[in-house]
């Protein structure tokens, strides 16, 4: 699966209406919005790449109140999870 994370810019009074809009397009798993540079944050699982170019300038590029996007492909993905079971391998205890 690819991970995207698509940082949007959007109008400051339709923020919320914007945002709903953006999470019911399809295999857009989270949009978070935030302080700072970007208004929203979109995070979007998909199976192939191609699918990012319909999804992003094809769908959520083209919502009401939506000024610009900057995408970012995830390459690997770290988690407390991750990194404790990392270091727990070889780590039974014998009681």
């Amino acid at each position: 699966m690819i991970k995207a994370i698509v940082m949007i810019q959007a109008t400051v009074d339709s923020i919320p209406e914007t945002a709903q809009a953006i999470a019911d397009v399809e295999c857009v798993d989270e949009v978070y919005s935030c302080a700072g540079d970007v208004d929203l944050i979109a995070v979007i699982t998909v199976r192939e790449h191609e699918e990012l170019a319909t999804i992003i300038p094809g769908k959520i590029s083209k919502i009401p109140g939506v000024l610009a996007t900057d995408t970012h492909i995830a390459f690997r993905s770290y988690s407390r999870q991750d990194t404790e079971a990392a270091f727990s391998i070889g780590a039974e205890t014998t009681d």
